[in-house]
């Protein structure tokens, strides 16, 4: 959020408009209502410390709603009309291998990605907790199951200092369990995500009038960060903080992460070949924020070792088709190049991204046009972690509506996550509030077999 100051609200706590509740996300991590020298005592208390520079990572990127598997990765050309749709698929550079048709800038890259079409497992609920967790939400222990992110966080530490391990781009939407970028959960504050998109608008990238660009500008900040303090401190709330205080503004002055999030400093090719997307929500959700895979390759290049975005809104229970011809070709993009980009950079082999929603749509079309909640059967899509890509796992059906070849269930895919992290699932536990040891995915799930041997 990097917010101090925005708009001035009524009843302000203090003389220049700031509130109280904007004090408690001073320093922009927007981590449930903390403060960055808060979260920043919960990591010292919790050991997170630097591990180095080299180091693997995840981008997750979620489609919020439930995106239709059958016109997108698993098109049912001999189904009845009112379940096949008015898509039709294209080939890829993978010989037998056919998706969407208004997917061809992917369908170009099929060597470099895996293709599942037979996730099964999914609750049935609107949210995102099942995708950033692996599990399933119910029968949970206390404080809950712990983000992917958290738990590289807890395991791993920071790469850098000055880059938050664990970091979710998910900006605001109505239905805000759409954009959960993950909860530490049982783990603590201290492996919760940084969140600079919580905040909704571009008066929430403004720091008592220092906007992004000028947060490399240590002089005027501070002078913006002592006025501030000096009236926080006639309230008491700066007790006990000055030396988390300083470690939070150092992160914040740190060329590192303000290069990170300024897209500015990236080459305009590379920028204009993600493209340009919508920041405005639709209904309850859906921002299409291109930018946002591109930030998430600078966050994973600058030190980050997860970073979870949210990608528009696929809950189409009317006109699927409509909506889907304008939103497939802008995931197309921003996803073909985010692969192309790891690819180039050389950060394919230390890079994994997954992309699925909370689960699959109905095989019949109803009568408005659109496709209504389907958790029996889903699809994700696999790139990078030297895996071993080019190829379809699992299928569905004749009319896409259940997994009759090698279903796949989240903790699987968690565990080769997992793997390409170098964890290994079947040794590494964490302990939960009461002491008892967690293994990090459910019912002894196993990698995948077919993507990494």
């Amino acid at each position: 959020m990097l917010k101090i100051l925005g708009p001035k609200p009524a009843n302000s706590g203090f003389c220049d408009g700031v509130s109280r509740r904007d004090f408690l996300r001073i320093g922009a991590l927007g981590l449930g209502g903390l403060a960055l020298p808060q979260v920043l005592q919960a990591e010292a208390a919790a050991g997170i410390r630097s591990a180095g520079n080299q180091h693997k990572a995840v981008i997750m990127i979620f489609l919020p709603g439930g995106p239709s598997h059958q016109d997108m990765f698993d098109l049912k050309m001999d189904a009845p009309a009112e379940v096949r749709g008015e898509f039709k698929p294209i080939p890829t550079n993978v010989p037998g291998i056919q998706i969407c048709e208004h997917l061809p800038r992917l369908a170009r890259l099929a060597d470099k990605y895996s293709i599942v079409r037979s996730i099964v497992g999914c609750n049935g609920d609107h949210y995102a907790a099942q995708c950033v967790t692996g599990r399933d939400t119910r029968n949970m222990p206390s404080g809950g199951w712990p983000a992917l992110g958290s738990v590289l966080s807890k395991i791993h530490g920071a790469v850098d200092p000055s880059i938050p391990p664990f970091v979710g781009l998910a900006p605001k939407m109505g239905h805000e369990e759409w954009s959960e970028n993950g909860r530490p959960g049982f783990l603590g504050v201290g492996h919760a995500p940084f969140q600079p998109n919580k905040g909704g608008g571009s008066e929430d990238m403004v720091l008592k009038g220092l906007t992004l660009d000028r947060l490399s500008d240590r002089r005027s900040l501070l002078t913006s960060i002592d006025t501030f303090r000096r009236e926080a401190d006639s309230t008491g709330m700066m007790d006990g903080l000055d030396a988390f205080n300083q470690q939070a503004f150092g992160i914040l002055t740190s060329s590192k992460l303000a290069d990170a999030l300024d897209l500015r400093k990236e080459d305009p090719k590379i920028v204009e070949s993600y493209g340009k997307g919508d920041p405005r929500n639709r209904d309850d959700g859906g921002p299409k924020l291109m930018e946002h895979f591109l930030a998430a390759r600078r966050l994973v290049e600058a030190g980050a070792r997860c970073v979870t975005l949210a990608f528009s809104r696929w809950d189409h229970h009317g006109d699927n088709f409509g909506a889907l011809r304008q939103d497939l070709p802008l995931l197309d993009q921003g996803l073909s190049a985010l692969i192309q980009d790891l690819h180039e950079r050389g950060l394919d082999k230390d890079v994994s991204v997954v992309v699925w929603g909370e689960f699959g749509r109905t095989p019949t079309i109803n009568k408005d046009g659109g496709r209504d909640h389907w958790p029996r059967v889903s699809c994700a899509l696999l790139a990078g972690g030297g895996m071993k890509h080019g190829q379809i796992i699992g299928a569905t059906d004749r009319l896409g509506g259940e997994a009759v070849e090698r279903p796949v269930q989240f903790g699987e895919v968690f565990a080769t996550l997992y793997q390409g992290l170098g964890i290994d699932v079947n040794k590494v536990t964490l302990p939960d509030f009461n002491g008892r040891p967690q293994f990090l995915v459910d019912n002894g799930y196993q990698p995948m077999r077919e993507l990494v041997g």
